[in-house]
């Protein structure tokens, strides 16, 4: 073994034994050797006497490179050793009488030696080495080898350079049509009677052979004349093959594959379907029926449904008469053979079934009334998407646990099943009572079934029924169209013996709500509706995940049918007592694996029952007072007790009080702030007390986080229950959550003034004066690092709240100016933070990225402007705010700002900024006059005079979209003038 040999040993060897240093030499030591004038011939040398596998496949990959980078440089002599040296190898013929050992080697090295050829054939082929196919023809007849090194070679170049399926540059593109069309006139021919007689001669006593060459076959059927292969030999011979049962199946599946390859290839529409019609594909059908597992089912398969889209394609495209009826009895004929495919057949050629089913319904709505064959062939489409949409038995404890596996298999149903929902969808459009015939035998077929063994068919049964419903208008499904009075009829009062299955339960319930807008119509139905949805069937089935759904829908319901339902208030609320009993017990937080909003949808919808006017006032008061007070009593009991708590009893406590909460938050969102203030104040009372119960909890628990976000929310809920009779609990809730807040929680406490502000406007001037000063402290301090352009770690988790906390800030600020509460700032403990709260605006107003920020800066000031600043010369309202917007303000943002390149007049956003910074000036002209006009002309309009007095003439003008054009104009024709840089300032 020399050097070179050991060196490429070295390189390749990936056990980790060779030290890295070592490695690294001998990997630029084969580098250093490839670059050197001898390696073509070092290469070759090496490949006809080492068996090193190693050492071959570098010499290959060697030559290759070389070839490809510097085959223009070579010398002619250099050009034809190496083609004379790598033909003999691949044809097993002696270099310089010593025969190459390649060909012994295993198939990754012949496949690199075919890409070797390949490369040669780019360069070469048909100009330089014309006769590379045709001389390698008669080498054929050395036998097995030499026959696998022509598919190989045959195989490289398809996937090199012919084939369409991977991506090609132009120049490759304009090669493979040079090369394509010389085999075509020179050698074509002879490489299919090639094929065909080794194919013949071979297929009993070397199966393996035949379908290499078979293979190679089918790659080329789609660019070479259609007319070499379908011919009275070829075409025989490949359906001889498919049929004899002796053969081996991966022949007669290779086989199966050239004729697929021979139905899909392009083609004029009437001479495919002569092509179709002529190959008799009926003699192929009866092989679906065998081992459903095999591979010759598989091809057999693929065959069947690509025949079928090929006569779909062709009946859409051809224009005679006896044409498409042709296409169409062609059709009858594969389609009852397509449907077993897809029942019954492992393939992965299912979702192109759903392509082309799709496609052969759509051409039915082109016809008036449908045949009696075309009826059939509905039925069976629906029988395959019965068939397709039912979930395996074998997964039926993972979906009902909803393990990782379950959960896998659920995942990839639903996303399987939604071309088969439309393809459904589509059937019932066409033909809407065979779909109603079927889904309704469906569910009969799913009910009369005893066993719980056919979980998987009810499931599948109530699907399509409930896929049914999506294609059905409100009216329809109000009058009962139809059989569907039947089909819901059926489904409510039916119980399967295999509802516990979490699967069947979930799309009974689902299926259920589907269709309430027939039971809203017709209301003998509401008892069987309420016994679904408050048996074990639903809210009280066994499974956690159906029970939680189930709350959801019913509470959807109770929104649907409200009135409806004050009959049966009683009994609603006696079947969700132990539901509602679970908020008043001590270990409703071990209730596994309940989340904290557990339960909250149930508590909504009692909420919307007992909420109604139509309920009486006393009822009200009592079903309100029995749902209040125990848990209202929980958690008082729990405060009390609080310091006695160890550290694990105290977070159980913690997330109970979490979800009484959510419970009582859920519960008056049924109760409208007309019932509570005005009609029915008593109801009110009772809210305003749980309101000081729950405020509790921030004293006692203040830096629990959870809780606080809980309060915080039922205070909102409450200032939209009670109106302004919440009033006399705010100042003690705002001080207890602003006394432990951090940046995050601040977010939602200034959320929370937004909301009074909106609500009730300047009656919440005395509060917002008492809370504003220790906002402004808190929120100046932590967002100063946001404001400092030189902080630049902007992706931790504590600037991002930081940011959120700042674009909070800018809408609450806004929010207060635009609800005539500016004179907050100016409060005497407020007045220290003006100076702050001017410099934050005019910065964002200025340089903010988020253009919708900046607005909101711009429409600050223009409020402040017409709230502080009167239009005489009198005293000053606020002194020093006049001269900071005209010095300050008017220039950087109204001028500077704009007149910067990063301010995009093609932005829709950037424009709305724009017109408000017109109207900023307009404002300011109005409220200061020539004091303003003259320092802002001689800031921004240095030349020439007639900018400065057009300007003048269109701001005292009453056209807002005119100073708006003109302004936008100027601004241009600065930046033209200032060339890039502020020369302005």
């Amino acid at each position: 073994m020399d050097d070179v040999e050991k060196a490429i040993l070295i390189s390749f060897d990936e056990s980790g034994a060779i030290d890295s240093e070592l490695k690294l030499q001998a990997v630029n030591f084969c580098q250093k050797i490839k670059g050197t004038p001898s390696i073509c011939s070092l290469c070759i040398e090496k490949l006809c006497f080492c068996k090193l596998v190693q050492v071959q496949f570098w010499c290959l990959q060697a030559l290759q490179e070389v070839i490809r980078v510097k085959y223009g440089s070579m010398s002619l002599e250099e050009k034809n050793f190496i083609r004379k040296s790598i033909f003999s190898m691949a044809c097993l013929e002696g270099i310089n009488d010593k025969m190459c050992v390649v060909l012994d080697s295993p198939a990754f090295i012949k496949n690199k030696l075919s890409q070797v050829l390949v490369t040669l054939i780019y360069f070469e082929y048909p100009l330089i080495w014309s006769s590379v196919f045709v001389d390698f023809l008669p080498h054929l007849s050395k036998g097995a080898v030499v026959i696998d090194m022509f598919s190989r070679l045959l195989n490289a170049l398809d996937d090199e350079l012919v084939s369409m399926d991977y991506p090609r540059t132009a120049e490759e593109v304009a090669v493979a049509g040079r090369v394509k069309d010389a085999m075509r006139n020179q050698c074509v021919p002879q490489i299919v009677r090639a094929w065909y007689d080794i194919v013949s001669m071979y297929r009993n006593t070397d199966p393996e052979t035949c379908v290499t060459v078979l293979d190679c076959m089918r790659r080329y059927v789609s660019w070479i004349d259609i007319g070499l292969i379908v011919n009275d030999a070829f075409i025989p011979l490949l359906f001889e093959l498919i049929l004899v049962d002796g053969l081996s199946e991966q022949l007669r599946a290779a086989a199966a594959g050239c004729v697929l390859a021979v139905v899909s290839k392009r083609m004029d529409a009437h001479s495919k379907l002569s092509l179709l019609k002529s190959l008799q594909i009926s003699r192929v059908f009866g092989l679906v029926s065998e081992d459903n597992d095999s591979d010759l089912v598989s091809a057999i398969a693929a065959l069947i449904t690509g025949y079928a889209v090929e006569v779909l394609e062709c009946s859409k495209r051809v224009n005679t008469e006896d044409a498409k009826v042709i296409s169409m009895e062609l059709l009858d004929e594969v389609l009852p053979t397509v449907f077993y495919v897809m029942q019954n057949c492992e393939m992965d050629a299912a979702f192109s079934i759903v392509q082309f089913l799709s496609g052969y319904v759509a051409t039915m709505k082109t016809h008036s009334s449908l045949q009696e064959n075309q009826m059939l062939h509905i039925s069976q489409i629906l029988e395959v998407i019965r068939t397709q949409i039912r979930y395996d038995p074998m997964y039926r404890n993972n979906l009902d646990m909803v393990d990782m596996i379950g959960v896998e298999e659920e995942s990839r149903m639903l996303e399987f099943r939604k071309d088969l929902f439309v393809l459904l969808r589509n059937v019932g459009r066409v033909a809407p009572e065979v779909t109603r015939i079927f889904i309704r035998n469906s569910l009969a077929s799913a009910i009369s079934s005893s066993s719980d063994k056919n979980a998987e068919e009810v499931e599948a049964a109530l699907s399509l029924l409930y896929a049914l419903g999506e294609t059905m208008s409100d009216e329809a499904m109000r009058v009962g169209n139809g059989l569907l009075s039947e089909l819901v009829t059926n489904l409510l009062s039916t119980r399967f013996p295999c509802h516990s299955n979490r699967l069947v339960a979930l799309v009974y319930l689902e299926t259920i709500a589907r269709y309430m807008k027939f039971t809203q119509e017709n209301v003998q139905y509401i008892p069987l509706v309420l016994a679904a949805f408050l048996d074990e069937r639903g809210i009280h089935h066994p499974n956690i995940y159906v029970s939680r759904r189930a709350s959801y829908l019913f509470m959807r319901i109770v929104k649907l049918l409200k009135s409806k339902l004050v009959p049966f208030i009683e009994t609603i609320l006696q079947s969700l007592q132990d539901v509602v009993a679970r908020f008043t017990s001590m270990n409703l937080a071990s209730r596994e694996p309940a989340g904290s909003e557990d339960g909250a949808y149930v508590f909504e919808a009692i909420g919307l029952l007992i909420g109604m006017e139509d309920v009486s006032l006393e009822k009200q008061s009592d079903y309100l007072s029995s749902l209040l007070t125990p848990l209202c009593q929980q958690v008082k009991v729990t405060l009390m007790n609080a310091k006695a708590l160890n550290p694990d009893e105290s977070s159980l406590q913690i997330a109970n009080i979490q979800q009484i909460i959510v419970a009582i938050n859920a519960l008056s969102k049924g109760f409208s702030e007309r019932l509570v203030t005005s009609s029915r104040p008593a109801l009110g009372h009772m809210f305003k007390q749980t309101l000081d119960v729950l405020l509790q909890i921030l004293v006692v628990f203040p830096k629990v986080e959870p809780l606080r976000t809980k309060v915080l929310s039922f205070i909102h809920r409450m200032v939209d229950t009670l109106g302004a009779s919440v009033f006399p609990c705010l100042p003690k809730a705002l001080e207890q959550l602003l006394a432990e807040s951090e940046p995050k929680e601040m977010v939602g406490f200034l959320l929370l003034l937004n909301q009074l502000i909106c609500k009730f406007s300047t009656l919440v001037r005395d509060i917002l004066e008492e809370v504003f000063p220790t906002i402004a402290g808190r929120v100046f301090s932590a967002i100063q690092r946001v404001v400092d352009s030189s902080v630049t770690e902007t992706n931790t988790e504590e600037i991002r709240e930081l940011q959120e906390l700042q674009k909070t800030l800018y809408t609450f600020l806004h929010v207060i100016a635009t609800h005539d509460l500016s004179s907050v700032f100016l409060s005497p403990r407020s007045r220290d933070y003006l100076t702050s709260i001017m410099q934050l605006l005019l910065h964002t107003s200025c340089h903010h990225k988020d253009i919708v920020t900046r607005k909101a800066c711009v429409q600050i000031f223009i409020k402040l402007i017409k709230d502080w600043c009167a239009k005489s010369s009198g005293e000053e309202k606020v002194p020093g705010f006049k001269s900071f917007i005209i010095e300050t303000f008017a220039t950087n943002c109204c001028l500077y700002s704009v007149l910067d390149k990063s301010f995009e007049f093609g932005d829709a956003n950037t424009l709305v900024l724009f017109g408000e910074i017109v109207l900023a000036q307009k404002v300011m002209y109005e409220k200061f006059g020539d004091d303003f006009l003259i320092h802002f002309v001689s800031k921004g309009f240095p030349s020439p005079q007639n900018l400065a007095e057009q300007y003048c003439q269109k701001l005292k003008g009453n056209d807002i979209k005119a100073l708006r054009s003109y302004y936008q104009s100027l601004i241009e024709h600065l930046r033209v003038q200032q060339n890039g840089s502020l020369v302005f300032r």
